[in-house]
């Protein structure tokens, strides 16, 4: 049974924002308790403070709930990229089914995210529950639409539209948890206006632009070098980028081995996914941010850029 408090918060893996949530939540004593795999707060046993460094809260540990296994799972798993979005895609259904069978009537709003939502949603509305329904990214639709256009253009990247592939079951569960969704909060407008009229018209929708870094504590000695070629750093799922007279950096998660970039693309400097600390050192050993997005809801990797003075080129997605 979850302690009488407002809120209860779910999410799979957490994000800056989720934490900054969080943070504020406990701070006004509403919240209840906080649904994720792997994560431990303060006062934690002093045996997992490892692991805290990547997913720690600043929360009482006591009010975070996990499911371990099936996101071990994920971590340790090997093979191609669609068996990797699967395991991603079992996290947060099997979160949000413990959720669904933890909730009572003591929590009066219930916050839950994109693809973990439904089974939640489905039994907070039996016990009259406000939901809130956090969407980061364009409606699958839209999204869908704008990733096929691209494959048309590219049809040797087409491989890399991971969005193109969502199976039909996935799409209803996206669907339902709009409809069961009491208000629904976007990072801009692009994704505000991708979601169904039928949907907006019912539903409160609130525009919620996400928040930069303080650029106070990203005081670093890192200093970016000067020569004759601009550098140009890229942080995302990796696509397409022409080179002239620039050195190109890239960082974020392969969609597909190395190889096939390196035939697209044989000259860049690639960094593997790390912590945001990490990334905010890399930019500022650059000279620009290049982020041509296809269907972003907003990056963080956006506000990051943005608050270590780095120049930011996007597209309107």
């Amino acid at each position: 049974m979850l302690d009488p408090a407002s809120f209860l918060v779910s999410h799979p893996t957490g994000n800056s924002f989720v934490r900054a949530l969080l943070i504020e939540l406990e701070k006004e004593n509403k919240l209840s308790h906080f649904f994720t795999t792997i994560g431990f707060g303060t006062g934690c046993n002093p045996f997992f403070s490892k692991i805290k460094k990547r997913r720690g809260y600043e929360i009482p540990d006591h009010k975070i709930l996990r499911q371990w296994i099936p996101e071990i799972a994920r971590l340790l798993a090997k093979g191609n990229q669609v068996r990797k979005r699967s395991l991603t895609d079992r996290i947060y259904e099997k979160l949000d089914i413990k959720v669904s069978k933890a909730i009572n009537t003591k929590v009066k709003i219930i916050h839950a995210y994109e693809d973990g939502a439904y089974a939640t949603f489905s039994r907070a509305k039996q016990l009259g529950i406000y939901c809130t329904y956090e969407l980061p990214i364009a409606y699958w639709a839209t999204n869908r639409r704008l990733l096929s256009e691209e494959a048309e253009r590219y049809p040797h990247w087409k491989l890399t539209l991971e969005s193109n592939h969502e199976p039909e079951e996935k799409l209803f569960r996206k669907d339902e948890e709009l409809k069961l969704a009491d208000q629904i909060f976007c990072p801009s407008k692009f994704v505000l206006e991708s979601i169904p009229k039928e949907i907006r018209n019912k539903t409160s929708c609130t525009i919620s632009p996400f928040g930069s870094p303080s650029y106070k504590i990203l005081n670093s000695s890192i200093k970016r070098i000067h020569d004759d070629h601009l550098k140009v750093l890229f942080v995302g799922s990796m696509r397409l980028l022409k080179r002239d007279r620039v050195r190109l950096s890239i960082l974020g998660q392969l969609s597909m081995p190395m190889e096939f970039y390196l035939k697209q693309l044989p000259h860049f400097t690639y960094y593997p996914p790390c912590t945001n600390n990490r990334v905010r050192e890399i930019m500022r050993e650059h000279d620009i941010l290049v982020l041509p997005s296809i269907a972003e809801g907003r990056a963080l990797v956006q506000q990051e850029a943005l608050s270590c003075g780095l120049p930011l080129i996007t597209t309107p997605n």
